[in-house]
């Protein structure tokens, strides 16, 4: 059984670092092929099942910001094609822009309540009067990572369409991708890897049976991050200080 596996790069990225901690070492070197083939082993019950293809899905950070950041990705990316950890590396880009929005804060669960005014902070009219049903408007700078789901989800149709995969495996969890999944569903077995903190995102779920059957779902673990590591030197590449 030919497994393809299409990573969305920046929810993994940033789904590890929840898990494994933002200062911590030991997860960032991430050896795709190694994650892949081993929780495939683990967890989906499909006999013979071989990762022949692994297709990463990312974006370049923008150096002007970021020189180091860029520096040290340029490296990993490197370090993927010269190991064979990836074969094929599909990239979107960064947008920066001016958002403007009402100030809020995150409720139980993330979801937005705007701020409005109240003492010791308060609003007031031309004439002194107060005006609590007033609104903080921000403007902030905001970069964000565009195409990464586009791609995962385009690799992952066209590889199941033109039959060179017999099952798909997608390292996501935005529910962006709930057609492509559906659909590859209806044509071969898929599991569904979550790389978050977080629950699975509920448009991604489904049943085992749905389609042809035998798709699975997992969450990653900081355990299974930090056992699929590059070796910290592939050919001349050096895996970057705290990484």
């Amino acid at each position: 059984m030919r497994v393809g596996v299409y990573v969305d790069g920046f929810n993994l990225y940033y789904g590890a670092r929840k898990l494994c901690g933002r200062s911590t070492a030991g997860w960032r070197w991430l050896d795709l092929q190694q994650l892949a083939a081993s929780v495939v082993a683990a967890e989906s019950g499909w006999a013979g099942a071989v990762v022949e293809r692994v297709v990463y899905c990312t974006a370049r950070i923008n150096g002007a910001s970021n020189p180091g950041g860029q520096r040290d990705q340029d490296t990993y990316i490197r370090a993927l094609q010269a190991s064979g950890a990836v074969h094929e590396l599909s990239m979107g880009n960064y947008v920066s822009r001016v958002s403007t929005a009402p100030l809020a804060t995150a409720d139980r669960k993330g979801r937005p309540v705007i701020t409005n005014p109240a003492w010791p902070l308060m609003v007031q009219d031309g004439g002194g009067a107060p005006q609590p049903g007033a609104v903080f408007m921000a403007s902030v700078a905001r970069r964000e990572e565009k195409g990464s789901d586009v791609n995962v989800a385009s690799h992952l149709l066209l590889d199941v369409l033109e039959g060179r995969v017999d099952a798909a495996v997608v390292i996501s969890n935005d529910s962006d991708l709930e057609f492509p999944v559906v659909e590859a569903r209806k044509r071969v077995p898929v599991g569904l890897v979550n790389p978050t903190v977080g629950f699975r995102a509920g448009k991604l779920g489904g049943a085992i049976s749905d389609g042809v059957g035998s798709h699975w779902w997992y969450q990653l673990t900081e355990a299974d991050l930090k056992a699929a590591q590059l070796p910290e030197t592939v050919g001349k590449l050096t895996r970057p200080a705290g990484w």
